[in-house]
């Protein structure tokens, strides 16, 4: 054991059966009753754990819910190495873009009451968004290339023609909006305005003035034409306030936070709960993991305890823990209900986790849905799985999915940036898989 490893010396029955803050809201099962072996798990435990023991991490919470209730759980390595903190099921997370599917869900819970529809032009809701310009670039050597998250990057000067169409809220909750975090071609502009990077905790202003602001900038693409990954669902936080005269805070914790008992969900952490939230960590040169320093506040503790608390980013801005998250990942699997209190209908979480892209590019054999990536083909994709499972991440190194095959909700949380040298995904995956025998 090392200084960055606070392994609970304990059966793993213990680590299974006895994780009582978790245990509250989600029911328990021996992982034999739910068609999983206990032995297997055991597995996945230790690999897990290695990436504590060998200071590639320094810590993560890991939840895997089978047909609604804990087949396994664990809390591993440190909140806080130089504090002395460990890791607890209750620790608060930067769980960054998993911020997409909550508010793409809100989107939904608007369209279902007639406050706005997806087929709708986003300029409806904001004007500021309407006869938009793209830029082009004027080298026909460049060529678009999307990365791992989606931005586009390329070289050279630019020209601006009109948008061949008008964004729709459909275009924003599929990435197809023509928007990345300001680095397409008029990446310029996009520094100079201030739009560059996905974070919002330092902003002192509403983010419906942030969000106007953005409209004058041009499109990296034409809409519906490309999948990018960007402010997009950041506009559609926006589009709620406007839509439902609330600001985007107050409209999830009334819509999806209370229903849903997501109590430690929040934009800014509140007063009492600012030591649950985890440091945020880097790897070191040489090998080994170090705190991150502020960058602007944003990459380390960040703006989340002490900024201004008037922005909300849809698209990056929430706090959470991992039983929380399981809460909104059940009532998904659960066809929009979840403990008796239903937040969407069954037919807008199927629209939701369909495929909407068509023939735009995006990754083997996965498609996305409005806020989830979606599995199309599990052999082109290659990895364990089912075909319509759907999920997503954050920038910090959390993951989560949803199997409605297995009925199957896995929560990942950890936080680190860059995540270089990492394959603790692929070995997370491989060992829940594995641990199905029924």
């Amino acid at each position: 054991m090392n200084k960055f490893s606070t392994r609970l010396i304990a059966p793993l029955f213990l680590l299974l059966f006895c994780t009582a803050s978790i245990a509250a809201d989600f029911d328990r099962a021996r992982p034999e009753q739910l068609g999983m072996s206990s032995d297997r798990l055991e597995r996945l435990d230790a690999v897990l754990k290695s990436y504590v023991d060998n200071e590639q991490l320094a810590g993560q919470v890991v939840m895997v819910l089978r047909k609604g209730k804990i087949a396994y759980s664990s809390a591993n390595g440190m909140q806080d190495i130089a504090a002395g903190i460990p890791m607890s099921s209750d620790t608060m997370f930067r769980i960054a873009s998993q911020t997409k599917a909550i508010v793409s869900t809100g989107i939904m819970i608007l369209h279902e009451r007639g406050a706005l529809d997806i087929s709708h032009p986003l300029h409806l809701y904001i004007p500021e968004w309407e006869d938009m310009q793209v830029a082009v670039s004027n080298d026909p050597a460049d060529n678009y290339s999307v990365s791992s998250i989606g931005n586009i990057s390329i070289n050279g000067g630019y020209s601006l023609e009109p948008s061949r169409r008008s964004i729709t809220l459909r275009n924003l909750l599929t990435h197809t909006g023509g928007m990345s975090y300001g680095s397409g071609p008029a990446a310029d502009k996009w520094e100079e305005a201030g739009f560059q990077g996905w974070y919002f905790a330092d902003r002192d202003e509403p983010i419906i003035a942030t969000i106007a602001r953005m409209a004058s900038l041009p499109l990296d693409e034409h809409p519906g034409e490309r999948w990018i990954y960007g402010y997009n669902t950041d506009i559609l936080g926006a589009v709620i306030e406007k839509a439902s005269g609330m600001d985007l805070s107050s409209f999830l914790k009334k819509e999806i936070f209370e229903p849903l008992g997501m109590d430690d969900t929040h934009f800014y952490l509140p007063e009492e709960k600012r030591g649950r939230l985890a440091t945020v960590y880097r790897p070191k040169v040489g090998g080994g993991i170090e705190a991150r320093p502020e960058t602007n506040g944003m990459q380390s503790q960040g703006m989340y305890d002490d900024g201004p608390r008037v922005s909300f980013s849809g698209g990056a801005g929430l706090l959470s823990t991992a039983n929380d998250y399981a809460k909104f990942l059940q009532m998904t699997l659960n066809s929009g209900e979840f403990n008796g209190e239903r937040i969407v209908s069954r037919k807008t979480i199927e629209l939701m986790t369909t495929d909407h892209l068509g023939d735009i590019p995006f990754r083997d054999g996965t498609g996305f849905g409005l806020g989830f990536s979606v599995v199309t083909d599990l052999g082109a994709r290659g990895s364990l799985g089912s075909i319509g499972e759907y999920g997503w991440g954050g920038a910090y190194h959390s993951t989560y999915w949803v199997d409605p095959q297995e009925e199957l909700v896995v929560v990942y949380l950890t936080q680190i940036i860059p995540a270089t040298g990492l394959d603790d995904y692929a070995k997370l995956r491989s060992g829940v898989y594995q641990a199905i025998v029924a």
